[in-house]
């Protein structure tokens, strides 16, 4: 157990590492909290952080014994996860680790592992399973408000720029000198798409994964995959996911939990839940969400219940580790996609259609009689 506020280290303060600047002000101005420390390569300036700067290092290891942090935060690069927790767990320092949590599925179980036999806890950082509509579907649907359950869709239709495929050496490779990184569409853009199709189906264990289908493509100049579809086969049905980052229109990702008798859509950004089913006018609901920092807080000073331990990703990771181990996504032809200068990004044809009927059918593209 620990004492508030609880002194936290950021190991990347820079990209979405801003995003746990500002959260970690929020639970400071709390009492929850303490920034003691940033870890970054080139030290932010007090301009660029905003205000007065922390003890900062580009020594993760020295700055965790300068500050005696009990909690680190990690928003670093995909394969350096693994082992900036490790070195986290060997000083009995908490974690909550950005997702992805390990670019392959060894790499995962040596984190994993290692933070268990070091007696630390950690929280991976899938916000979305943070929200309250998770368990509240799943109470739905073990009262059989759907019906029996067919399976789960998941539809993510975003757009991103080519330079977002320059904002870092990493940023959509498979490898980066020799080194995995599965930097995908499913993998770390939308990776909350199949990590809460998973969840709500309550599969979220490596266990539970029976077999997993992938269709990785491209349209950008990338290595790594920015159009895709994946069905994974759990024993409570198909969790089905397709995702792009060149949406002819961005929209906002959900999930969809198919029954015989309606049919549950999860918005997992905005906490909004849409219920349909038969002899019943739609419902909507929205719900609150639960703070993965300040439950791992939570957790170390009240013993409240850690909503996201590295097994409960284990599924989740089965995925990552199957679009690892798949053949080299597929270069769409130059005619299947046509780019906006305005925008500076690709846009594959059809592709917004092709993602909704994904998620409504449960099938994959090429079931869909996309070429």
């Amino acid at each position: 157990m620990s004492s508030i506020p609880v002194p936290v280290v950021l190991a990347g303060a820079r990209g979405h590492g801003r995003w746990h600047v500002e959260n970690i002000r929020r639970l400071q101005d709390k009492g929850l909290v303490r920034l003691v420390g940033i870890c970054e390569l080139t030290p932010l300036t007090e301009e660029e952080f905003g205000g007065e700067l922390p003890e900062q290092s580009a020594d993760f290891a020295a700055l965790l014994d300068s500050t005696r942090a009990r909690v680190a935060v990690i928003c670093t690069p995909i394969p350096t996860h693994t082992d900036l927790a490790l070195i986290a767990a060997e000083r009995g320092v908490h974690l909550l680790l950005e997702k992805p949590p390990a670019p392959s599925y060894a790499e995962f179980r040596r984190m994993a592992d290692g933070v268990a036999a070091a007696g630390v806890v950690c929280q991976i950082g899938f916000q979305s399973l943070g929200s309250h509509a998770v368990p509240a579907i799943r109470k739905l649907l073990a009262e059989g408000a759907i019906g029996e359950i067919v399976g789960v869709g998941g539809a993510g239709a975003w757009a991103r720029a080519e330079s977002y495929y320059r904002r870092a050496p990493w940023a959509g490779k498979r490898r980066l000198n020799g080194v995995d990184v599965v930097d995908g569409v499913l993998t770390n853009p939308l990776a909350h798409t199949v990590a809460t199709g998973l969840a709500l189906l309550g599969t979220t264990r490596a266990e539970d994964v029976t077999g997993i289908e992938t269709e990785l493509l491209r349209a950008n100049d990338i290595e790594s995959d920015d159009t895709s579809c994946v069905r994974v086969s759990t024993p409570r049905g198909p969790v089905t996911v397709a995702a792009t980052l060149c949406a002819e229109e961005a929209g906002e990702p959900y999930v969809v939990v198919h029954g015989h008798s309606g049919r549950i859509t999860y918005w997992y950004k905005l906490d909004r839940v849409l219920v349909q089913r038969a002899d019943h006018g739609p419902q909507e609901s929205e719900y609150g969400r639960t703070d993965l920092l300040e439950n791992l807080v939570e957790h170390l000073t009240t013993g409240a219940a850690l909503l996201v331990e590295p097994d409960a990703t284990g599924a989740f990771m089965k995925v990552v580790e199957a679009i690892r181990l798949a053949a080299d996504p597929a270069q769409l032809p130059a005619d299947a996609w046509y780019f906006l200068p305005d925008e500076d990004r690709r846009v594959v044809r059809g592709i917004d259609g092709l993602v909704v009927a994904a998620a409504d059918s449960l099938a994959l593209y090429s079931e869909l009689g996309a070429s």
